[in-house]
């Protein structure tokens, strides 16, 4: 028997007001430790069959990523899974993620077959940025360069013209504000509001935000701080500016997951997805790692710091999307072609950025050019 639960996200009116509506999710059924054995050895022989490997996010069942590491498959943010899906020579790709990078690795590799273990998860910061409606935002003010986050449909990238990553959107926004150009900006509000006060740009920002992040509460993680006074803080852009305010490190996945080796220190709060903390400890298990709160003054707990759609993500919708091969990201040949400019666009960007700074000194070495400007 299936399961469900409702998520209420952020829907924008006309991009600048909000209302709440609601969403679902799957609920994953339980799997005992023998039954995750036999999966995934059954997973790794029809990989081999169907010369397919898993990019998975930093955010799904550790189980999942352990899997995609050991079968030569990749765990990263969701331009690093589509880049190296792009790359690898297997033919077909699992995407364990959500269906917004399920669709940027098959606008990176048209001519391979990409499955996802379930189609039906999705993203907040999508739901909330409707294509139609973010087009007729765009219409209303063409004055501006559209900027558009990754988290989004294929169809919103095809309107925009940049698609950029948390860890390379603030570069990017920082050189077309010295162009003299205005930004419009979308989905998420907290990521733009953080860009726009560390750049300075005019920036008319969509009001959408991601369930998980738009969950910290900065009373409550001051107080946690002055129980482990000795602790980092990192956090993802996407949260509230009265959390970010309150970080050592304002970064994205891969940016967090590199401070968490940089800094002399052994205890860490991490404001973003619960997921990354598998990846944290696997890296250093030496070290401390503790969740930001999401509890505390007008808390509703929509995700508890868990996003519910990448929950839907298990060994057990891997194994069944590569023995049906039903669950195909499909995106038509127009859409796929416009939403591909705006992301090269930002793949050269970042190529220029880490060239210059190579021979600059700025960067120890490519892994903290990785950190910094994004996949290659």
């Amino acid at each position: 028997m299936q399961f469900y639960r409702t998520v209420q996200y952020d829907h924008p009116k006309g991009g600048m007001t909000c209302s709440l509506k609601d969403a679902w999710a799957r609920v994953p059924d339980a799997m005992d430790l023998r039954e995750r054995e036999l999966s995934k050895e059954r997973i790794r022989q029809l990989l081999h069959q169907r010369n397919a490997v898993i990019v998975a996010h930093y955010y799904v069942d550790g189980a999942l990523q352990d899997l995609a590491r050991e079968t030569g498959g990749c765990v990263g943010d969701s331009l690093e899974m589509a880049r190296f899906g792009a790359t690898h020579a297997a033919s077909t790709l699992v995407v364990a993620g959500v269906r917004f990078m399920g669709e940027t690795a098959k606008i990176l590799s048209p001519g391979k077959r990409v499955l996802m273990p379930d189609l039906d998860a999705t993203c907040s910061l999508d739901l909330g940025c409707p294509a139609e409606e973010f087009s007729r935002f765009c219409d209303a003010h063409p004055d501006r360069t559209v900027v558009v986050y990754a988290n989004t449909s294929a169809a919103v990238k095809a309107r925009a013209d940049w698609v950029v990553t948390s860890s390379v959107g603030q570069q990017i926004v920082a050189w077309l504000h010295a162009r003299g150009e205005k930004i419009l900006w979308a989905p998420d509000r907290h990521l733009g509001e953080h860009i726009r006060q560390q750049t300075g740009a005019d920036m008319l920002l969509w009001q959408g935000s991601c369930v998980v992040h738009d969950e910290f509460k900065a009373d409550e993680l001051a107080a946690l701080a002055v129980q482990h006074p000795q602790a980092a803080i990192l956090v993802h852009p996407e949260s509230p500016a009265s959390v970010t305010a309150q970080a050592h490190v304002v970064g994205s996945t891969t940016q967090l997951i590199a401070a968490a080796g940089e800094l002399d220190t052994d205890t860490f709060i991490v404001a973003t997805d619960l997921g990354i903390l598998h990846a944290m400890r696997a890296s250093h298990p030496h070290k401390r790692f503790l969740a930001a709160p999401t509890a505390g003054q007008g808390a509703t707990c929509k995700s508890c710091a868990m996003c519910p759609w990448m929950a839907m993500n298990t060994l057990a919708g891997v194994e069944q999307a590569l023995r049906r091969e039903h669950a195909g990201i499909e995106i038509d040949t127009d859409t796929a072609s416009a939403a591909r400019r705006p992301i090269e666009r930002m793949l050269a960007f970042a190529a220029q950025g880490r060239q210059r700074v190579r021979t600059s000194g700025e960067f120890a070495d490519d892994a903290a050019l990785f950190a910094h400007f994004g996949p290659a």
